[in-house]
């Protein structure tokens, strides 16, 4: 079992230091492939495309103690 971090990162380069954080990634992107809502495209010439970013939550029991750690992407704008 993965020690699961007690802190929300502060930047990317802090979560892909731990293996947890990646582990919650990898679901993250896993479901979008297992649920097939996406499909990567080369984007049509002259149309804004729309970012992504990824948003790190802890899920906490009642004591407070970190249970796990939740990664979403989201929408984030055009780029």
């Amino acid at each position: 079992m993965t020690m699961l971090l007690q802190i929300k990162p502060k930047s990317v380069n802090e979560d892909l230091e731990d293996e947890s954080w990646i582990e919650a990634m990898k679901k993250e992107i896993n479901q979008f492939q297992k649920n097939e809502v996406w499909t990567l495209v080369e984007p049509p010439f002259g149309k804004a495309i729309i970012g992504a970013k990824w948003v790190f939550k802890n899920k906490l029991d009642e004591q407070g103690k970190v249970v796990r750690n939740k990664v979403s992407i989201v929408a984030k704008g055009y780029l």
